[in-house]
C-alpha cells in the first residue's frame, strides 16, 4: 500500500553551512566593521550577539538569506526575546525539529476533513500517511502545503 511521513526537520549540515555563510557575510560588511558581533551554534540553538539591537536584527536577516540559499525554511525557526546585557544584545533562534503534537493533530484533522480514501497516523514526532491510490496521496500533500502548520513540512518516503 502507498505511503509517505510527514516531517518537520532541519538538516544540520546545512544548518552549520548557512550559520557559516552569516559569519563570512558581517566580517565583509562595513556597517560591522569594528563590532563586536557575533553567530554561535550550538546543538539546534543559534545564538547572535552584537552591540545594538538595530545590529542584531540586521543578523538576523542575513542568517534568514543564508538559510534561504541553504534550502532551509525560515519558518523553522523560533525567536526568543532580545536580552540586553551591559554593551551586547544578545537573542537566540532555535530551530524547531519534528512536528508537535498540535501540529500533528491539525494535519489529521485536515486529512480526515478531505474524505480521501486515506489512512493516518501519529508516530512520535511525524504523521504516516496510507491509502490505495498514489493520486489521493498526492493530492493530500498538495492540500498540506497550502495550509500554514506553523513549522514547515517535508514529505518522505513516498513508496508503493
Amino acid at each position: 500500500m502507498p505511503s509517505f511521513d510527514t516531517i518537520s526537520e532541519v538538516d544540520k549540515h546545512q544548518l552549520t553551512n548557512a550559520v557559516d555563510q552569516a559569519r563570512r557575510v558581517i566580517t565583509t560588511r562595513f556597517d560591522f566593521k569594528g563590532v563586536d558581533a557575533q553567530f554561535d551554534l550550538d546543538g539546534m540553538v543559534v545564538g547572535v550577539s552584537a552591540g545594538a539591537e538595530f545590529q542584531v536584527s540586521q543578523m538576523v536577516d542575513i542568517l534568514t538569506g543564508t538559510l534561504h540559499k541553504c534550502n532551509i525554511d525560515p519558518g523553522a525557526m523560533d525567536l526568543a526575546d532580545m536580552v540586553t546585557t551591559g554593551m551586547t544584545v544578545r537573542q537566540s533562534i532555535t530551530f524547531k525539529n519534528g512536528l508537535d503534537k498540535d501540529a500533528c493533530r491539525k494535519i489529521m484533522k485536515a486529512i480526515k476533513e478531505t474524505k480521501f480514501k486515506v489512512k493516518a497516523t501519529i508516530q512520535d514526532e511525524q504523521v504516516r500517511v496510507e491509502g490505495k491510490k498514489r493520486d489521493d496521496l498526492q493530492q493530500i500533500m498538495n492540500l498540506l502545503r497550502g495550509e500554514d502548520y506553523g513549522q514547515p513540512l517535508q514529505f518522505k518516503n513516498f513508496r508503493d
